[in-house]
């Protein structure tokens, strides 16, 4: 298949075939030109879609049921599917558009060129034709001159009155045209052969090769209008696995989804905690006389009559009715408080909110200063290794410079523990209200005890000052320990001792830094009034052998009940249980005897060497 040989005489319409193919390529990469700004279009529309359906700070708390949380999840999804579309239309921006617009200049230039290439050969068979027709012109007037001249000379021949210089001279005349008809009729001969063979290298060999030409210009625009299209296909099809992600998203969103737990979140977020309303009691007219009503009513009918007397009877009696059903203080004070919960400027305690949802901020609240203390815990073990190292090796600074960050620190954390055990407080008195509420209500439970406290404190200290001791030290434990390790300066839970232990001086300074009082030998008489004495006994027998002492590095508040102890910064306690791996130790307070577990990194221990030999 070649244009050359198939196609030797259509120039015209292979030159308007290249010129139709190279504006269909325009057309094309005017397409994917378009198609790019519909996909960026359709890409921003979504984005300010989803960015126009996020949801307000106002409405954070409705999304926190499913459909709510499904939806945003939908609208996260549809973003990432947004920006896929961006990737798409820049990558064809870049891939085919860009590419499209120089290969059709190129196409264009190259025709350009190919078509001028035929139109000079063209143009040099043309000028062979006219030559040759010019020859032929000149051949013909030359035949015809001889011709005439050769009469001309057989007339003159023949007359007898003609002379004989006259005969010679038309003789003459004849031979001249004979000769100039020759020559004519040679040069013909020879623009002739040279006319066909430009004519038969035109066709044969001069026209095919620009034909070939053009023709491999179209099939180079063909080919790779074919390259543009798979290549667009490919920029789609490596788009799909993100974009079937986020298909995948979307349905795993909806999948999610779920009623149950919806209609538990609307009772948690609006139960009141309130008791219903009792039955409405009749109540007579002021003035009636009967008995019965008298019998009835006696306290409320009493309470009116000496309060304002008989004579206003009949304004009681206007003013009853249905205004008086809602004179009960019970059903007012319900009303209050449902509108106290509300609103949005609440007391710091909770107490304007109906009992449950007290209960709820209160548990926040005490979860939120919980972190709070163990942050402020760690901060305060990192200044403590910090001021150890610097004691250990003064060239790396000065301790004194951690001084007042300790300082800073202890009283933060003070202040801290304060709120939190006011609030731990007003948590177990919320939790002691819900629990009485649920028991008034539902009298007839199956086993006919409350439901467990929310909160519970028991032997193997689960308690929220625990909790918050664990999280905050469990970062802390050393290899060499026998429980956790205590950051400060490099004492450890089992008694050892690295630059920072009791007789380097680093408890004592600690004490000094963060407590109020202290005396010598790092002795402190507390006398705290033992509420628990009973469930020390009951856990812990009396007649424990003290396996070592050691120093508060810091005060630690008890949860209250259960085992957890009390203790002061600076105080000194006699060890009776090491730390078993939970992060807790088993102490003794000298005088009053009394015994629990207190966090082993809030100490500094030193265990006796028979202990040690253990």
């Amino acid at each position: 298949m070649n244009w050359g040989t198939e196609l030797w005489d259509q120039y015209e319409n292979l030159a308007a075939h290249t010129h139709k193919g190279i504006e269909f390529l325009d057309k094309y990469g005017n397409f994917v030109k378009e198609r790019c700004a519909i996909e960026l279009e359709y890409a921003g529309k979504l984005r300010r879609l989803v960015k126009n359906y996020q949801p307000k700070r106002k409405e954070e708390d409705e999304y926190q049921y499913t459909p709510c949380k499904a939806f945003r999840q939908l609208l996260q999804e549809l973003g990432d599917f947004a920006g896929q579309r961006e990737v798409v239309a820049e990558n064809l921006q870049s891939n085919v558009v860009r590419e499209l617009h120089l290969l059709a200049k190129e196409l264009r230039e190259e025709r350009k060129q190919h078509l001028n290439e035929g139109a000079r050969q063209t143009a040099i068979l043309n000028a062979a034709i006219g030559a040759l027709e010019r020859a032929r012109r000149t051949y013909e007037r030359a035949a015809r001159e001889s011709e005439r001249a050769l009469e001309a000379f057989q007339r003159a021949d023949a007359d007898l009155n003609l002379s004989r210089a006259e005969v010679e001279k038309q003789k003459a005349n004849m031979k001249l045209r004979s000769q100039a008809s020759e020559d004519a009729k040679q040069e013909y001969t020879d623009q002739l052969r040279k006319t066909n063979e430009a004519q038969r290298q035109h066709y044969e060999q001069r026209l095919p090769h620009v034909f070939k030409q053009l023709q491999d210009l179209d099939e180079k625009r063909i080919k790779n209008i074919k390259n543009f299209m798979l290549s667009s296909v490919d920029v789609e099809r490596k788009v799909f696995p993100i974009i079937m992600q986020c298909l995948e998203g979307m349905e795993q969103a909806a999948n999610n989804i779920n009623e149950k737990e919806d209609t538990q979140l609307v009772i948690d977020r609006y139960k009141s905690g309130f008791v219903p309303p009792e039955d409405f009691q009749f109540e007579p007219a002021a003035g009636g006389d009967t008995t019965d009503s008298s019998t009835n009513h006696h306290h409320h009918h009493n309470h009116l009559t000496a309060a304002r007397g008989t004579v206003s009877g009949n304004r009681i009696k206007k003013r009853g009715g249905l205004l008086s059903i809602f004179s009960s203080n019970k059903i007012v004070e319900a009303c209050n408080s449902i509108k106290n919960n509300m609103s949005t400027d609440g007391k710091e305690d909770y107490s304007d909110l109906p009992p449950n949802q007290k209960k709820k901020k209160l548990q926040a609240k005490v979860h939120e200063l919980t972190k709070q203390v163990a942050q402020e815990q760690a901060a305060m073990e990192g200044l403590m290794k910090m001021k150890g190292v610097y004691e250990t090796n003064p060239t790396l600074g000065d301790p004194m410079t951690v001084e007042g960050q300790l300082n800073e620190c202890c009283d933060k954390l003070k202040k801290l523990r304060t709120q939190l055990r006011k609030f731990e407080e007003l948590l177990a008195d919320a939790n002691s209200q819900v629990s009485a509420t649920t028991l008034h209500t539902l009298p007839a439970r199956a086993n006919g005890a409350p439901p467990a406290p929310a909160t519970s404190i028991g032997s193997n200290s689960e308690s929220l000052s625990r909790s918050a001791s664990e999280s905050s030290v469990s970062t802390g434990t050393g290899a060499g320990g026998t429980g956790g390790g205590v950051g400060s300066g490099g004492v450890t839970a089992g008694g050892r001792t690295a630059g920072g232990s009791p007789e380097s001086g680093l408890g004592g300074e600690l004490a000094v830094a963060h407590a109020d009082h202290t005396n010598g030998d790092g002795d402190h008489d507390h006398d705290h009034d033992n509420d628990h004495e009973s469930d020390f006994d009951y856990y812990y027998e009396p007649d424990l052998q003290p396996l070592g002492y050691c120093m508060a590095l810091y005060a630690f508040e008890a949860n209250g009940t259960g085992s957890t102890m009390r203790m002061e910064c600076g105080e000194r306690l006699l060890v009776l249980e090491t730390d078993a791996g939970d992060g807790w130790t088993r102490v003794r307070r000298r005088h009053t005897r009394e015994e629990g577990f207190v966090p082993t990194t809030y100490i500094a221990t030193t265990l006796y060497a028979d202990a040690r030999d253990h």
